[in-house]
């Protein structure tokens, strides 16, 4: 199967030579004729592993035009058929979680378990998508009037589309194709050209567990690609994850055209401590959530509010940052591995030196000499306030930003104050210090002793303001309603008896009907 041959050679541990990742086309691997290729660099090695080409325009619309021609077919497939494709494609990814961790560590640069994470969470999508069915349920409501009854039913929309970041290579694409796919929509995803690898294998194993060819596209490239899919007429909805500047640009082209489009954009994650915490525990939680993924989540804490006396703590929450372990995410022992680029090192790197020249200081400096990676380890910022650059720009990096509030209500106009709404948490004993947080909080996903509160698939990933663009979130309910359309049918079966009744010769009327 040619599928799986690309995916072994791309994923072979003996040395080879680069190669060029193809497009998913119709169910058939498309070698790529475009001329721009784009190196894959492994962020903790700087060496390239692979090319990834722009989709040409030609392939591009053959990818469109393979989904629109599969969803004439796909959507009449009853529910429960295509539920059992998702229950066969959760078997696959579990089977295949050693090769999708090689993809994700190599080009993202994750650590091992990281990298297992991300699977995990999208994994836990797909197992949504088993049961899919009780999300997709219409209403009925009968004799609304004499003899007339209606019904609304959950349709599909036709072909849909996603776009997806560098940082979570396998749970972005599963926030979104399966779910739309179990909806009766046929799909073209475009991931991250920096990343690619684990969605062509996500790919091969959805059409080993039963995908008709076109039902799922898989392009490449960067600006003409996410254009094209902004501007197909064929698309009816885009779903992208990224960046404030991209993702606005998608919002506005995409919507203009009249699609539908949810995004999720940009973060600023405070975490506020009390100093009635439990210490240890909430120190842990803030080095972990800050430090992950060498802070390159949506949902990383970026920002920890101590109030009153618990700005004490910050020296002891440097140290436990200090003992997190710096490398390659293939070392079972590495607990934070490279960004993703050297210009975001870079970037960070500009972001520390700028916050310190605006004030605030060092607990913790985790800048390193030039090295084949793109490694900064753990970074503490104290006496942050709300003008210093590290607190006004979404560093995506292992740097902890630690602001000062004398009480919980200065915490909480803080963030309130701060244009994005994506996640925060609250860590106290308090019950009555918790509850007026989680009703005074203007932010989509709050956490009480939970520092990275993500909402399992039964619910919706739920950010707000400047985070979202778009009303229906990803995933749970709102994500099916996302892919759907409701289509209400009225019905008048009037008995013969109140026919007969009726006056043949009476002129009809052009009233508006009431119902009686």
């Amino acid at each position: 199967m040619i599928v799986a041959r690309f995916s072994r050679r791309c994923l072979s541990t003996a040395p080879r030579v680069a190669e060029v990742v193809p497009n998913l086309i119709d169910g058939e691997w498309v070698a790529s004729t475009g001329t721009e290729k784009i190196p894959i660099v492994n962020p903790a090695t700087g060496a390239v592993v692979r090319y990834v080409a722009e989709s040409t325009q030609e392939e591009l619309e053959r990818a469109v035009g393979a989904a629109a021609r599969a969803f004439e077919e796909w959507k009449e497939v009853s529910v429960s058929r295509r539920s059992r494709v998702m229950f066969e494609l959760q078997r696959l990814i579990r089977e295949s979680e050693d090769e999708l961790v090689s993809a994700i560590v190599e080009e993202n640069g994750k650590t091992i378990a990281d990298a297992k994470g991300d699977i995990f969470r999208g994994l836990e999508v797909v197992e949504q998508c088993c049961a899919l069915g009780n999300s997709l349920m219409g209403e009925t409501l009968g004799n609304v009037a004499r003899g007339v009854d209606s019904v609304s039913y959950r349709q599909p929309l036709g072909v849909c589309a996603g776009i997806g970041p560098f940082n979570f290579p396998a749970m972005i694409p599963l926030w979104m194709f399966p779910v739309a796919i179990t909806c009766g929509n046929t799909y073209v995803y475009k991931p991250s050209e920096k990343v690619p690898t684990a969605t062509m294998i996500l790919a091969r194993l959805a059409h080993e567990a039963g995908l008709p060819r076109g039902a799922l596209n898989v392009v490449h490239g960067t600006r003409d690609a996410v254009n094209f899919v902004c501007d197909a007429p064929e698309i009816r909805a885009v779903s992208f994850v990224g960046g404030n500047a991209a993702g606005e640009h998608v919002f506005d082209r995409a919507t203009k055209n009249g699609k539908r489009v949810q995004a999720n954009l940009g973060a600023k994650n405070h975490a506020v401590v009390l100093p009635d915490a439990d210490k240890n525990k909430t120190l842990d939680a803030l080095a972990a959530a800050s430090m992950g993924a060498a802070g390159q989540r949506c949902m990383a804490i970026s920002v920890a509010v101590f109030v009153g006396k618990a700005r004490d703590w910050i020296p002891d929450l440097a140290d436990k940052c200090a003992r997190l372990r710096v490398g390659d995410g293939s070392d079972p022992d590495t607990d934070v591995g490279p960004l993703i680029t050297k210009a975001a090192l870079e970037r960070a790197e500009t972001l520390v030196e700028e916050a310190i020249d605006a004030g605030a200081s060092l607990a913790l400096d985790g800048r390193r000499p030039p090295s084949s990676g793109n490694f900064l380890g753990p970074t503490v910022l104290d006496g942050v306030d709300d003008k210093n650059p590290a607190y006004l720009n979404e560093l995506f990096a292992p740097v902890l930003s630690c602001a000062h509030a004398e009480t919980l209500d200065d915490a909480i106009s803080l963030v309130n104050a701060n244009p994005y709404g994506n996640g925060t948490a609250l860590f106290t004993k308090s019950g009555a210090s918790a509850r007026k947080f989680v009703h005074e909080i203007d932010v989509g996903q709050v956490g009480v002793n939970v520092p990275i509160p993500v909402p399992l698939p039964f619910f919706s990933f739920t950010g707000s303001r400047a985070s979202i663009r778009g009303d229906l979130h990803f995933y749970g309910k709102q994500g099916v309603y996302f892919y759907t359309q409701t289509k209400t049918v009225t019905t008048n079966w009037k008995d013969i008896a109140d026919e007969e009744a009726e006056d043949p010769a009476a002129a009809p009327s052009t009233a508006m009907p009431t119902m009686k």
